[in-house]
């Protein structure tokens, strides 16, 4: 009989656990990345202002829909974190009461932006591109562990 908690006798949980962790891992570092690359403890370049940070939330996009769908094609990944950092760039547009002030609060701020850049959807899918090669690489070195 197994047991329910054991991962070996169910494929698909321990299929997810490991890039699950790994992703999670790869979230809290990212984050961390992003809000000192917003902090301005170190004083950076105007570039790194502007263009790394919005690549910097991109990709903790991109680790996000990995984590809650590590199943899904890259493809499939990569389209959902596009979508998403699209769509909160074009909801700038929109500048209802309501919506503006939760973009006034630190969260609402970092999250939804205040004004709409085209300059933005270069970054988000720079950072997305960064993080779909990385986990390219990172899964063919799973899927190699595994058969190896």
């Amino acid at each position: 009989m197994f047991s329910p908690i054991c991962c070996s006798h169910h494929p698909k949980r321990s299929s997810t656990i490991r890039p699950r962790l790994i992703y999670g891992i790869a979230i809290i570092v990212t984050m961390m990345v992003g809000l000192f690359s917003r902090s301005g403890l170190v004083p950076m370049p105007q570039f790194v202002l502007l263009y790394v940070g919005d690549g910097i939330w991109a990709l903790l996009v991109f680790w996000l829909a990995c984590f809650f769908k590590p199943a899904w094609p890259l493809k499939y990944r990569v389209m959902a974190a596009l979508a998403f950092t699209y769509a909160i760039e074009f909801s700038q547009f929109y500048q209802a009461d309501w919506i503006n002030q939760i973009r006034h609060t630190t969260l609402g701020a970092l999250v939804l932006g205040f004004t709409f850049l085209p300059s933005d959807l270069v970054a988000y899918t720079i950072g997305i591109a960064f993080g779909a090669v990385l986990d390219y690489v990172a899964r063919r070195k799973w899927d190699a562990d595994e058969r190896g």
